[in-house]
């Protein structure tokens, strides 16, 4: 039953009907998310178990990944944390540059969700916890991600942003994250494959920043800021920061990815759109 249903999930799709299958997920969330509501929601798996003829280990096409999520979020009453209004703000620039490079902060339940409505692209999930990550991938093997060390706390956040002016390595006039070990706020030991892409979307959805000795999102926020300002490719980068509801969350994203940037706020989730650097702009914002 394997083979045949794998053999039926990977007949040619025109790029219209793709996108039919990625709204479609949209819209079987957002009945989940009504049903949800009004129905109590019992101890579930991350993702529904693979069923035969959706997913044939090893083979995981655009379409065998869109009707995966179809069939998760049609069956699954456990919804992501961003709501349909939130979400729809994403969903409408990926309709616009899918196929893309899609880079998101977090692993969770709206991974499958967003690396569906990417169809053709590069969808690539950073997240904190190795144990999560086994987690996931073990339900959802088709999703990519790697796990990330951070070097802040959240309760270092005032303190880096009042010294991070005075360490060149953290200047934005010639900003680098690969091997910055000086500033904190860098990333610099991410995967390579972070570091080679030009990501059309940055989604930050993570690490955890609701106690005192989590992460916190501020490095996040920097090293999405610096890939934006280092891209060499032509337009902006989309940076989407959710949870904008909280102090450190809303200054760094005032500091490093500038109120002149944002285009759109719904909800808890703040919109960028951040050009490449030039001589002109030397500074964050």
């Amino acid at each position: 039953m394997e083979k045949s249903g794998n053999m039926s999930i990977k007949r040619h799709f025109s790029p219209e009907k793709r996108w039919l299958l990625g709204t479609t997920v949209v819209c079987l969330f957002g009945g989940a998310l009504f049903l949800a509501a009004y129905v109590s929601i019992p101890e579930t798996p991350l993702f529904c178990k693979s069923m035969p003829g959706f997913l044939a280990k090893g083979s995981y096409s655009d379409e065998t990944l869109q009707r995966n999520a179809i069939v998760h979020y049609a069956t699954s009453r456990v919804v992501p944390q961003q709501s349909l209004d939130e979400i729809r703000v994403s969903f409408d620039v990926l309709k616009a540059k899918s196929p893309c490079n899609f880079l998101v902060f977090g692993l969770g339940h709206d991974s499958l969700m967003w690396a569906s409505l990417n169809p053709g692209g590069t969808t690539l999930f950073l997240e904190e916890d190795p144990k999560w990550v086994d987690t996931v991938l073990k339900d959802a093997p088709y999703l990519r991600a790697h796990t990330v060390k951070y070097r802040t706390k959240l309760s270092e956040a005032d303190d880096l942003l009042k010294q991070y002016p005075s360490q060149p390595e953290c200047s934005a006039e010639k900003p680098f994250l690969r091997g910055n070990t000086k500033c904190k706020l860098a990333l610099n030991m991410l995967p390579w494959e972070v570091y080679n892409k030009e990501w059309d979307l940055i989604m930050i959805d993570a690490p955890r920043g609701y106690f005192a000795e989590a992460p916190g999102r501020m490095a996040a926020i920097y090293s999405a800021a610096v890939m934006a300002r280092n891209r060499k490719g032509s337009g902006v980068t989309h940076v989407f920061l959710h949870d904008v509801d909280r102090k450190v969350e809303k200054v760094y994203a005032e500091t490093f990815l500038c109120r002149k940037n944002r285009v759109k706020s719904v909800g808890r989730l703040w919109h960028f759109e951040i050009p490449p650097a030039t001589d002109s702009n030397p500074q964050f914002c």
